[in-house]
């Protein structure tokens, strides 16, 4: 059916998932529903019944709350959208019958709704294999926010969990397991790890990736059995093969099925293996009722498992509801990109299309020391057929526009698959045709996003992604998107917004001007008196939450965990631990030189040996210990504060190390203390947030065994006194440091460091290196030289004094952390536990 628009209609929408939530936005984003303000126009009022007692959330990002994100920040619509368009949410009241003669649905709670329109939603549900043991107690599915929060409070006192499933729902479930701090087993049925995304060669990439993070991995072999104890309480997992595996609880990710019971109760056609029967339109064969997502089966004949063609489906019904509805569905991209277990992991197009049938050829490059794979099959005339890559998956936004298109891909194959030289970047979006999808979640074309910017004006891309949607899916295809938006600018003649973000038109450096010379001491205050609207973002509240750190001398503050300034923090500095790819958290003390007694060794061996932790000596000569998860943090922090040690600030913008080679006390070259000098700049300068990290390094002689002059902060003794570099950068866009001042005593050092460092955070821009401000710096380390040696801007008084306030004002963050109940609370596994000090 179309819609009647001579009068307001009611369409029930049964399940609150993705897709029924984008079906919501996407009939909203067409006018097409009713005008609460006016009643008696024609439009769709709305009743959506739903399972859960909580709104759509994003089920994509379902893992990132093992590792603290809020649930509700995965909410997906705000908090009036329902208000707004006058929509009638029923929360924890699914529907239970559909009478299709007498148009009416039932729900659980009693409640009888007509209909003019009825759209089925009800998504899948987790299959469990029949065999004993499966419902026992620490049997687990994986699939809604209730699912997390029962597994989580289940793993508290559990040490060894087991994955019945290798596919992407299986690995993600591993991947919450190790987050949560249990020894973990994957067990797949087929010969490979993702065998409907991966081939032979990426599974085996894969598998080696997996295995090195210590998760035990289980191909070819089934589950027979799980195995309970004499009080039916889970403790292994028989395997088909007579295998068993210890384990306290065992979590079912073999897969989904439609769900499609009310469907079937009401007479509705439904597939040999599943999902309501639709057509083209998404229309079941009742002519007043749809089924879109995990729970239809399209006119291609397939049940689709992702949340993009289930988006292309909404849109296509929502089409239908508000008009003539001619746009179709007839099957969708099933391209993914995601990082499982800490590998980037992704495939496009037809990555199994037979070689050599139609003169199919792949091209791959492999490397099993790193396990990376990367496959690309193309057609004769060089068309991109389909694509696997694992283990470094930053071609894919390249890629997957290309695949299936009947052309040839704009370079040579080898250009998007062998390791980047520096010599230039990938093949991008420029080479694409304005007919490209780009975003395949939301079906966004290289052309809609080019018109976009030059229709609306937009200049980032937060803009492109609230004008299009695209890149608010998956998010794989964010540098694409950044790509075009930057070409399209550039042909437009456009001057890019200098502002920080569309919060805020200042820089980085007149935000810490501003908060200086005003002496705010908030991000909201900040956003009231110079903000332009809105409650800030990603963005912008973790650079304010550093200017805050580093002017807290001038203006009074702590803690960067207290009060608000918590909420502008990071991931990172959140947790005061520098988060790893598999969810937990590395520990890193600091050694100021790289100098350390045997008896703080042992104290560091203990922690890790008791916490079970990776250790690993860095470049920058101090002990990584990784593998914590956050609850364990503050225990590990006490020993280690209570042995001597405090924070390295591995997690911060900050100053990381001063390495140091032997200098005069042991090496016969060497002419300067340098373990001394190393000491005493790192203690000098620990704590000091700035617009990136930086790191220091100090050699004894011209030989340069620290390598100072690959470092922010670089210093070489002479037979005269000290050289001191600067803007160098030993990372991505390697950069050696210039000497800024010769012949230097150590006062003399230490006075010009103060300035230069002090200089650089006035200055520098938002997530911007020493080196790359120093290149930018007009006139160089010329320019430099006069203002922090010379006193050209007759400000270098005023720096000495800025930092002798920081320095007086250091305080460990973590001892100040476990002297706080309130600061513990945040480290709590769950937020009602009490605070605990290890």
């Amino acid at each position: 059916m179309t819609a009647n628009r001579s009068r307001s209609q009611t369409l029930v929408l049964v399940g609150h998932g993705m897709v029924g939530q984008r079906l919501l936005e996407a009939l909203a984003e067409r006018g097409a529903l009713a005008d609460i303000g006016n009643p008696g126009l024609p439009g769709w009022h709305v009743v959506v019944l739903a399972e859960e007692d909580r709104p759509a959330y994003d089920r994509v990002h379902l893992t990132t709350t093992f590792t603290g994100t809020p649930h509700d920040e995965l909410t997906l619509a705000d908090a009036d959208f329902f208000a707004r368009h006058g929509i009638e949410l029923a929360l924890g009241d699914p529907a239970t019958a559909i009478d299709t003669t007498a148009r009416t649905v039932t729900s659980a709670s009693g409640l009888t709704l007509s209909y003019d329109a009825l759209v089925l939603a009800t998504g899948s549900y987790p299959f469990v294999p029949p065999i004993e043991g499966a419902d026992a107690p620490g049997c687990f599915t994986y699939r809604t926010l209730d699912d997390v929060d029962a597994l989580t409070d289940y793993a508290r006192h559990a040490a060894t969990g087991v994955v019945v499933g290798g596919g992407l729902l299986g690995l993600e479930a591993a991947g919450a397991l190790r987050t949560l701090g249990l020894t973990t087993h994957v067990v797949e049925f087929a010969p490979r790890l993702m065998p409907m995304q991966v081939d032979d060669g990426g599974s085996a990439a894969l598998r080696t990736t997996i295995e090195a993070m210590g998760v035990a991995v289980h191909t070819g072999v089934g589950a027979h059995e799980v195995d309970v104890d004499a009080d039916g309480m889970t403790r292994g997992l028989v395997l088909s093969d007579g295998t068993r595996i210890s384990a306290d609880l065992v979590v079912f990710s073999a897969g989904v099925r439609p769900r499609d019971k009310l469907a079937r109760m009401s007479g509705l056609a439904v597939g040999d293996r599943g999902g309501v029967l639709v057509d083209e339109h998404c229309r079941t064969a009742d002519p007043y009722v749809y089924a879109i997502g995990e729970c239809a089966q399209t006119a291609d004949g397939r049940v689709y498992g992702l949340v993009a063609p289930g988006y292309q489906m909404a849109d296509v019904v929502a089409d239908r509801l508000a008009g003539e509805g001619r746009s179709v569905f007839t099957g969708a991209d099933t391209s993914t990109k995601l990082k499982l277990l800490g590998a980037d992991v992704a495939s496009f197009g037809d990555p199994f299309a037979a070689e050599g049938k139609g003169g199919a050829v792949s091209v791959v490059f492999s490397d099993n020391r790193d396990g990376v794979y990367k496959k690309l099959l193309l057609g004769p005339e060089g068309q991109l057929l389909g694509g696997i890559l694992v283990g470094d998956a930053d071609a894919y936004g390249s890629l997957r526009p290309h695949a299936g298109a009947d052309r040839p891909l704009p370079a040579p194959a080898e250009a998007f698959l062998l390791p980047a030289d520096g010599a230039g970047a990938l093949p991008g979006a420029d080479t694409l045709p304005d007919d490209a999808v780009v975003c395949s979640c939301h079906n966004v074309t290289k052309g809609a996003v080019r018109a976009a910017v030059a229709e609306h004006g937009l200049t980032d891309l937060g803009g492109v992604k609230r004008c299009t949607k695209a890149g608010t899916g998956c998010g794989g295809c964010a540098g694409t998107l950044q790509h075009i938006l930057d070409a399209e600018l550039d042909a437009l003649g456009v001057v890019k917004a200098r502002g920080l973000c569309p919060h805020f038109d200042l820089t980085r450096a007149e935000l810490y001007e501003t908060v200086r010379t005003e002496r705010i001491r908030s991000f909201t205050e900040l956003l009231e008196k110079h903000g332009t609207g809105g409650a800030g973002c990603a963005v912008c509240k973790p650079v304010v939450g550093n200017v805050l750190g580093s002017l807290a001398p001038e203006l009074g503050l702590s803690h960067i965990l207290d009060g608000e300034q918590a909420a502008l923090q990071d991931s990172n500095d959140l947790y005061l631990g520098n988060l790893q790819k598999d969810g937990t958290y590395s520990v890193v003390p600091r050694i100021p030189g790289g100098e350390i007694s045997p008896e703080k060794l042992i104290v560091i061996g203990e922690i890790a040996r008791d916490h079970g932790l990776y250790t690993k000596i860095t470049g920058g000569q101090r002990i990584d210990l990784f593998g914590a998860r956050k609850e364990q943090l503050p225990a590990i922090w006490r020993r280690l504060v209570d042995a001597g040690f405090e924070s390295g600030h591995a997690y911060g913008k900050s100053l990381r190390t001063v390495k140091s080679c032997v200098g005069s006390k042991f090496c016969r070259f060497g002419q300067g203390d340098a373990v001394q000098l190393a000491i005493d700049l790192e203690l000098r300068y620990r704590g000091l947030r700035a617009p990136h990290k930086f790191k220091g390094g100090v050699s004894g002689c011209l030989r340069e065994c620290a390598e100072a002059r690959g470092k922010d902060i670089g210093v070489i003794a002479t037979a005269n006194g000290w050289n001191l570099y600067v803007g160098g950068n030993g990372g991505t866009n390697p950069r050696h440091a210039e000497l800024l001042a010769a012949d230097l005593s150590a006062a003399e050092l230490f006075r010009i460091t103060d300035r230069y460092l002090m200089y650089y955070l006035r200055t520098g821009d938002r997530l911007e290196r020493t080196s790359a401000w120093l290149e930018r710096l007009e006139g160089g380390i010329e320019r430099l030289r006069e203002i922090v040696v010379e006193d050209a801007l007759g400000i270098c008084a005023e720096l000495e004094e800025q930092m002798e306030r920081h320095i007086a004002a250091y305080r460990d963050e973590w001892a100040a952390v476990l002297d706080d109940p309130e600061k513990l609370r945040r480290f709590a596994e769950f937020v009602n536990e009490p605070a605990h000090a290890g």
